[in-house]
């Protein structure tokens, strides 16, 4: 659908207030942004506005969505932001009403992450080989992403006075802007010095773009600060490598990390609050992973395990 016009004043004010109020990241106000844009393309289309929409219409054009051919996740995300939106419009007194209130929401199935093996994370790990700066940039990439379960987009957004090697601390960005400190093994620090030591001078340009990526840790090959999508290919290409099955996410690297970490006995509460989980229930799926990981062991392992096929 093209976009007819810009979004009306309202919009606009909501948006403002989800980063004043609420703290919202930009990464989130841009997927706001984008989902409301969407709806207000639908209605501009039916020749409706925000007064005059109705619970029908809401139906209809969830209804649309779900159509369209996008993930339950995405249209979740979609019908989520315009119904935040319309109960904005209901506080702030810009409508009396909320069409939104009676609509149940899209629900999206459950399903629990896969993580990798630790032996596949070690032959991820060893699939990245060679000296130059790329190589070394790389290495550190996913050595961090797996020591610290971090987001992709935290481990982007750091910059060189957010690691202490020493100390064996990074602090992240999370949701929201909230910061928290997390530990950094041995192998990811020495990684990380190495690509700081040798492979970011390399690819440090004589003269920077944006000020502000003269701070980054890791670089892309212009110079500048190195991207989530140019990252998540980093993440793909040494999934390829490594010859595993399925195109590798750094979201799959975040729950190997969780996933391992009980496995060999971590706390849920401390494992929580390394992943910068709001609610434990979150960090709670990845008990059902482990346990499951531990059946499987179980069944296989366990020489009465096994269905007894008679004498």
């Amino acid at each position: 659908m093209d976009i007819t016009e810009s979004l009306p004043i309202e919009v606009e004010e909501f948006l403002l207030w989800m980063l004043a109020e609420r703290g919202r990241s930009k990464n989130t106000l841009s997927a706001y942004r984008l989902d409301l844009t969407n709806y207000w393309d639908w209605l501009v289309a039916k020749k409706m506005d925000l007064a005059t929409v109705q619970a029908r219409d809401i139906d209809a054009y969830a209804a649309v969505q779900r159509s369209s051919g996008a993930a339950p996740s995405s249209v979740a995300r979609r019908m989520a932001a315009v119904r935040m939106m319309h109960r904005f419009l209901l506080a702030e007194g810009t409508r009396g009403d909320d069409p939104t209130a009676d609509f149940d929401g899209v629900k999206v199935p459950t399903g629990i992450p896969k993580p990798l093996s630790e032996e596949e994370v070690e032959g991820l790990l060893a699939a990245v080989v060679g000296e130059t700066s790329v190589a070394l940039r790389d290495r550190a990439l996913l050595e961090l992403l797996y020591a610290t379960g971090a987001r992709i987009s935290e481990i982007c957004g750091l910059s060189i006075g957010d690691i202490d090697l020493d100390g064996g601390l990074v602090r992240l960005y999370g949701k929201g802007s909230k910061e928290r400190l997390v530990p950094v093994g041995r192998c990811a620090r020495e990684a990380v010095d190495r690509w700081l030591q040798q492979g970011r001078t390399e690819m440090t340009p004589k003269r920077w773009l944006r000020r502000e990526d003269s701070e980054a840790i890791f670089l892309n090959m212009r110079g500048g600060r190195l991207g989530r999508q140019a990252a998540w290919a980093v993440v793909a290409r040494a999934g390829e490598k490594a010859g595993l099955k399925s195109v590798l996410s750094p979201h799959v690297l975040r729950h190997s990390c969780a996933t391992h970490m009980l496995d060999h006995g971590a706390d849920l509460r401390i494992v929580q609050e390394m992943l910068g989980h709001v609610s434990i229930s979150t960090t709670q799926i990845y008990t059902s992973v482990s346990q499951e990981r531990l059946l499987d062991q179980y069944r296989s392992a366990h020489p009465r395990a096994q269905v007894s096929r008679g004498s």
